[in-house]
């Protein structure tokens, strides 16, 4: 429970100083396109990735500390699915840089190509009976190195949309395309947005992060939210409860 107080009380005040999230402060809000072509045989266990769809999908792409654009920094990809799971019932997936291998996929790494290599969950969600990691490798095609800072992103993007393959994998699996996401240019002035996107939040019954660490994790989302006056959903800081599964309340 220390630990849990402890990263609340964090949170809360790198929040407070920034009048922004604790973490990812500033960042680029772009519409986007996920196609999901579906499992016939419903492998993955989530029905929002074993039926076909087709989702216009709100993204950030930002910088988890905050640093100068021509330093490498923790780089973030966060996606919201609106209705993911029917009407209403929306998924934010937070996405990391970080490597493809069985260990690398479990750590953030700091990046200066914001292309050069995957953007992972870090953590494990349960789809089905299984426990799988959820990462988007980037497809490069017309762009070559993209630097990691905001106005560089921010080009790149407004000369063409940048498409990644949404994988997952389990501790024994290689990774599966599961779907693939195309972002497209940002909005007006999306370095000063405070979109809020929270896992524990917009979760899935069927689709979900796992447990493991989730009270630590859901008490600095929590603190986070606290210190900018963001709405809080849990309405006890974070610290003693969990997000239900089925809360679909905006952060």
């Amino acid at each position: 429970m220390a630990l849990h107080t402890a990263a609340y009380h964090v949170a809360h005040r790198l929040a407070r100083r920034r009048s922004a999230p604790a973490l990812h402060p500033q960042g680029l809000t772009c519409g986007g396109t996920l196609e999901v072509p579906g499992s016939p045989d419903r492998r993955w266990g989530a029905g929002w990735l074993d039926r076909p769809g087709s989702y216009e999908v709100t993204v950030r792409w930002s910088r988890a500390l905050g640093l100068p654009g021509r330093l490498p920094d923790g780089l973030g990809l966060a996606l919201r699915v609106p209705d993911a799971g029917g009407p209403g019932a929306a998924l934010d997936l937070l996405l990391t840089s970080s490597r493809p291998g069985r260990l690398g996929r479990h750590l953030p790494l700091l990046r200066r190509d914001a292309l050069a290599g995957p953007y992972s969950s870090l953590l494990s969600y349960r789809a089905g009976d299984r426990e799988r990691v959820v990462a988007a490798f980037p497809v490069r095609g017309a762009h070559g190195r993209v630097p990691g800072g905001l106005p560089a992103l921010r080009q790149a993007l407004e000369r063409e949309p940048v498409r990644f393959h949404l994988c997952t994998a389990a501790a024994d699996e290689p990774w599966r395309a599961v779907a693939t996401l195309t972002i497209g240019p940002p909005g007006p002035a999306p370095e000063h947005s405070t979109v809020s996107y929270d896992p524990y939040v917009h979760r899935l019954p069927d689709f979900h992060p796992t447990a493991r660490l989730s009270r630590l994790r859901a008490a600095a989302y929590s603190g986070s939210r606290r210190g900018r006056a963001a709405p809080d959903p849990d309405g006890d800081g974070g610290v003693t409860g969990e997000p239900g599964r089925d809360q679909q309340a905006t952060p």
